[in-house]
């Protein structure tokens, strides 16, 4: 009879082990948490491929218009707290859970690790984030937005580092110039702040280096994402625009301001590449190559 007891404890744990961590996930620019054919399809097929698992997608406002319009006209940093607060009152993930953002989305939750530890991001995987900065030029917009796009183009045009564009612009508070370095460093309100480019915040560092894996993906024929090596952390060389840099060889690297460095050294930084355009990708190459980071 203890036998059995002691075996049923072990298959309990078991059970408790296998649980499947939660996932939270944050759509992209133009796009809202339940859009069937975005967010909705990915929360369909991981819920769909690892019975059990609790998924959270992001929804800022009280309806998925105003969602899909806070992806374009909320501060970015009311939007990161706000997240923080969705997060912490979640019972599902007070034990930890991992993170999948896209596009936008993706160095949105990098925030949200480097500034909210609790509950822990355990992993995060940035699909297409532009986390040196990007859209520099806006080349294309997604989905239905494109009277938007058109009213951004003009609007990052005459003074994306403005206070009150800043405030106000989300694309603004990422837009990244590399002409107008200075500007950048002084006036971006949310990119500047979390790539440590006017002083370090020792917190910021110590929390992001918490992750078990930092997974970036770059889509090798990107049209929307100028420079598409943004999203493996690199940027425009300063003062132009036309040579690239590799992380490796920024400050950001090279000082360890963010510990993008330690953590490489680490094996804790994932650089994938897939081919397509922005966030196209097969259901195929999802599950072969982002599921087992969530499993």
């Amino acid at each position: 009879m203890a036998a059995l007891r002691v075996a049923a404890l072990a298959l309990l744990g078991l059970g408790c082990a296998a649980a499947a961590v939660p996932l939270v996930i944050w759509h992209g620019m133009g796009d809202s948490c339940c859009n069937p054919q975005s967010m909705g399809y990915i929360k369909k097929i991981v819920e769909n491929k690892i019975p059990g698992i609790y998924v959270l997608s992001l929804k800022i406002g009280s309806n998925l218009i105003q969602d899909m319009e806070n992806s374009f006209f909320m501060n970015v940093n009311d939007q990161v707290t706000e997240v923080c607060s969705q997060l912490a009152q979640d019972p599902h993930l007070k034990g930890g859970y991992n993170a999948m953002g896209f596009s936008q989305g993706g160095q949105f939750l990098r925030a949200v690790a480097q500034r909210c530890p609790s509950p822990p991001m355990l992993n995060l995987i940035s699909v297409g984030g532009q986390h040196q900065g990007s859209v520099y030029g806006f080349p294309r917009c997604p989905g239905e937005s494109s009277h938007i796009c058109d009213w951004i183009r003009k609007t990052l045009d005459l003074g994306a580092y403005t206070q009150s564009v800043q405030e106000h612009l989300v694309q603004a508070e990422y837009w990244h110039n590399p002409l107008k370095e200075e500007d950048y460093r002084k006036s971006s309100i949310f990119l500047a702040d979390i790539n440590q480019e006017r002083g370090i915040n020792e917190t910021y560092k110590k929390n992001l280096m918490a992750l078990k894996k930092f997974v970036m993906v770059k889509f090798l024929n990107d049209t929307m994402v100028d420079p598409p090596i943004s999203e493996w952390f690199g940027f425009y060389g300063s003062g132009q625009a036309k040579e690239t840099v590799p992380l490796k060889e920024t400050l950001l690297y090279t000082e360890d301001r963010l510990g993008l460095q330690e953590m490489d050294k680490a094996g804790k930084l994932v650089f994938l590449g897939v081919q397509g355009d922005h966030l196209q990708f097969s259901e195929e190459w999802f599950y072969t190559t982002i599921l087992p980071f969530l499993q």
